[in-house]
């Protein structure tokens, strides 16, 4: 699904590495009959391998991303050193309370009540990581698997603006390194090849906060201009 940023993460490393791939975007309310044949799990993202005998299928974010760096290793992600590349683990994984606290603020009934709520608390640690870090990126000077791994959801920051005015901003003040860090990741090959503003964000957002997801919004924006 376009809007998906777990489907997102598998986009971003298949780009970083320059894999060919085929994508095929779903509706998650109405999904086609073939897609419970691809994906056990009937969730995405869901990766088929059509180099691979039998045509295997691997589903889960973390895992797909965690295989293409393996198997295609010239262009590695994750750090060499085995103590390092657990250390990066460690910090993907950490990274899923703050979605949790990400999806609590977009997807609550009334966000008014959260006025006061410290939902960035997760990004802490992720911000004095990078500043002790000393580099443009938590990969170094150039991004590796855990930049990857977050970005989704810090592309969606921008989109903030949109659907709750500048009342959930991130604070430079507090984040100044992540800040910096955001600005380098939209400049990165294999961001752009998949970015979409904080504008077109928020009205995916707006559309699913309403109980009528428009997985299709960007197809069906195409579609119109086209026509027009």
């Amino acid at each position: 699904m376009r809007f998906c940023p777990y489907a997102h993460r598998v986009h971003l490393v298949l780009d970083a590495k320059k894999i060919p791939y085929h994508a095929i975007y779903i509706n998650l309310s109405d999904k086609p009959e073939w897609f419970s044949l691809v994906s056990s799990s009937t969730k995405v993202p869901a990766l088929e391998l059509v180099n691979e005998p039998g045509n295997p299928v691997l589903i889960e974010s973390l895992i797909i991303c965690d295989y293409l760096d393996e198997k295609y290793s010239e262009f590695p992600l994750y750090p060499k050193d085995l103590l390092k590349k657990a250390q990066e683990k460690i910090l993907i994984e950490r990274f899923g309370q703050f979605i949790n606290a990400f999806y609590y603020l977009v997807l609550h009934d009334n966000p008014e009540q959260l006025v006061d709520t410290d939902h960035y608390d997760g990004l802490v640690v992720y911000e004095e990581e990078l500043k002790r870090r000393g580099t443009k990126f938590f990969g170094g000077d150039s991004p590796g698997m855990l930049d990857y791994m977050m970005w989704p959801w810090c592309e969606r920051f921008d989109s903030l603006k949109y659907t709750f005015e500048q009342k959930f901003e991130l604070s430079p003040k507090r984040f100044p390194t992540l800040i910096k860090w955001r600005d380098f990741m939209i400049q990165d090959r294999a961001v752009m090849c998949f970015y979409l503003d904080g504008q077109s964000h928020a009205k995916y957002i707006n559309s699913r906060r309403s109980g009528q997801a428009d997985y299709n919004m960007l197809y069906n924006e195409a579609k119109r201009v086209k026509l027009g």
